[in-house]
C-alpha cells in the first residue's frame, strides 16, 4: 500500500507511543511496584502485547478507508491488551488480593492475567479467521511457504538445544542434557507445548508483529540490512530494561540482566530476522518466541513458575553468552538473506 511520508511518519510516531512510551510509563509502575513487593508477573505479560497493540492503532487510525485492514481483529487485540494493562496497574494498587490454588496463596493478578491471555488468543482467533485469506494475507497474518517455514523452525530447534548442551558442557557439566530427556516430566510437558501455543500465541505476536513485521522493515530500509537488525536487536533488548531490573532479577544485578538481554536480543533477533526473510512468515517467528520462552522450563530442568524471577548473575556470565549467541545465531548474518540492498515492505510478501 503506498502512503506519503507524513502517513508513514504518523504511523512511527503512534507505534513509538505505544511499544516504548506506554511501556516505560507501565516500566515506572514496575518500579513502584517493586518497592512494596507486589507481584509483578502481570507486567512481562502485558508488555508483550504492546509492539502489535502499537502498529494495529496506527493502521487503525491512518488506513480507516482501506478495505483490506483486519479491523476486528485488530480491534480485539486492542481490546485484549487493554484488559493485560489494567490487570498490571490493578497488581500494583492492591497487591495484597490473593487466591489460593493448590493449598498455597498466588496473586490474584498473576491468575487473571493466564485467563485472559487464554481468553483473548481464543477470541482473537476468530475474528483473524473471519476476516479471510486476502486480509489477512495483506497484512502479513497469513500462513505461506509451508515446507520452508517448517524448515526454518527445525533449524531453530537444534541451534537451540545444541547452544544449551554446549553451555553446560562450558560448566563442565555436559551430561545434564541427557539427565533433562530421562526426566518424565520432560515428555509430558514438551506433549503439552504445541497445544498450549494456541492459547497463549497472542502475545507472542504482540511482539513479534511489532518488531519483525513492521519495525524491522523501516530500520532495514533506512540503515541497511545487516546494520538494520543489529539496531533492532538493541531497541529489542532495551524495551525490557525495566523487567530487567524489577522482575528478571534485583535491582542490584539489573545492569548486569539488561547487558545480557541485549546480548539475546542481538543473537534471537539476527536469526528470526534471517527466518522472516526467507519465509514472509510472521507466524515462524512467532513460534519460535514461543519456543525460546516455554522451553527455558525444560533446559532449566525446573518447572516452576517462578523460573524467571530474581535470577542471580555476574558480569563473568557475559563473555560467554556473547560468544554462543555470537557463534550460533550472528553467523547468519552473512546468509544471502541479508545481501539485497533493500528489504520488502511490511505488506509487500
Amino acid at each position: 500500500m503506498t502512503e506519503t511520508k507524513e502517513t508513514t511518519k504518523k504511523q512511527l510516531i503512534i507505534f513509538l507511543l505505544v511499544a516504548y512510551g506506554f511501556t516505560y510509563v507501565m516500566g515506572f509502575l514496575a518500579w513502584y511496584g517493586n518497592s512494596v513487593q507486589a507481584d509483578l508477573s502481570a507486567f512481562p505479560s502485558a508488555q508483550m502485547f504492546y509492539p502489535a497493540a502499537g502498529v494495529m492503532l496506527a493502521y487503525l487510525l491512518t488506513r480507516r478507508q482501506d478495505d483490506l485492514l483486519p479491523k476486528w481483529f485488530y480491534r480485539c487485540f486492542i481490546g485484549v491488551t487493554f484488559c493485560m494493562a489494567l490487570l498490571s496497574v490493578l497488581s500494583v494498587a492492591a497487591p495484597e488480593q490473593t487466591v489460593i490454588l493448590y493449598e498455597t496463596p498466588v496473586s490474584l493478578w498473576a491468575v487473571l492475567t493466564q485467563y485472559v491471555t487464554i481468553i483473548g488468543s481464543i477470541l482473537c482467533l476468530i475474528p483473524l479467521l473471519l476476516s479471510g485469506k486476502k486480509r489477512r494475507g495483506a497484512y502479513g497474518l497469513g500462513w505461506k511457504n509451508w515446507k520452508t517455514s517448517w524448515f526454518c523452525i527445525l533449524v531453530f530447534l537444534i541451534l537451540y538445544f545444541g547452544r544449551v548442551f554446549v553451555a553446560y558442557a562450558m560448566e563442565g557439566q555436559p551430561g545434564i542434557m541427557l539427565e533433562i530427556f530421562k526426566n518424565p516430566a520432560t515428555w509430558g510437558y514438551l506433549l503439552f507445548v504445541p497445544v498450549n501455543f494456541f492459547l497463549a500465541y497472542a502475545a507472542f505476536l504482540g511482539e513479534e508483529y511489532g518488531w519483525r513485521y513492521y519495525l524491522q522493515p523501516l530500520l532495514q530500509k533506512r540503515f541497511g540490512m545487516r546494520r538494520g537488525v543489529l539496531l533492532l536487536g538493541v531497541i529489542w533488548g532495551l524495551w525490557h530494561i525495566f523487567l530487567d531490573f524489577f522482575y528478571y532479577t534485583t535491582p542490584d544485578q539489573g545492569l548486569i540482566m539488561t547487558v545480557s538481554q541485549i546480548i539475546t536480543c542481538l543473537g534471537l533477533g539476527i536469526f528470526f530476522a534471517w527466518a522472516y526473510l526467507k519465509t514472509g512468515n510472521i507466524w515462524v517467528v512467532v513460534i519460535m518466541h514461543y519456543l525460546n520462552n516455554n522451553l527455558t522450563l525444560v533446559t532449566a530442568n525446573n518447572y516452576s513458575a517462578d523460573i524467571l524471577t530474581n535470577q542471580q548473575l555476574s558480569w563473568s556470565m557475559i563473555p560467554s553468552a556473547l560468544l554462543l549467541n555470537g557463534v550460533v545465531f550472528g553467523i547468519f548474518l552473512l546468509s544471502r538473506e541479508f545481501r539485497n540492498d533493500k528489504p520488502k515492505a511490511p505488506d509487500a510478501f
